[in-house]
């Protein structure tokens, strides 16, 4: 819908509460050293609650990763230090929880409706003299419940 006009920077954040979460952040970076973050990002969301040891590596199989070097890269330094400093840049800048969200340096705490988030990044294109997308213009609200 928005296309090139904005873009989605993932930060980690894994939280203490969720004893797993620290491994899934890492085996994600593991699997964005061989060029699939995305892809290992959406299966593991899919697949919630399911992200314990075993649980990653068969998504890394399925993703065709080449599994010795993702075993290596979960356990490397290289792999969890990224991850170190997003926590801590969540930390500097408030953030106690997630799912959190900057558009433009404004903090959006908490999930929203599509909607709240279009008429955000619409109001900030809107400020920089960007042409907001047709599409995006008016969003249609999701149904809820069937």
């Amino acid at each position: 819908m928005y296309g090139d006009k904005v873009r989605i920077v993932w930060k980690h954040d894994p939280l203490a509460i969720h004893k797993d979460a620290p491994l899934a952040h890492i085996a994600s970076m593991a699997a964005e050293q061989q060029g699939k973050f995305w892809e290992f990002h959406d299966k593991v969301f899919a697949s919630q609650p399911k992200i314990q040891k075993d649980f990653l590596l068969q998504y890394a199989r399925d993703l065709g990763l080449d599994m010795k070097r993702f075993e290596q890269d979960l356990y490397s330094p290289r792999s969890k230090a990224p991850i170190d400093a997003d926590m801590a840049e969540a930390k500097a800048l408030g953030v106690t929880g997630t799912p959190a969200f900057f558009i433009n340096g404004h903090f959006v705490s908490g999930a929203k409706p599509f909607e709240d988030f279009a008429q955000s990044i619409n109001a900030e294109l809107t400020k920089l003299n960007v042409p907001v997308p047709a599409a995006a213009a008016s969003p249609t609200p999701v149904k809820k419940g069937g």
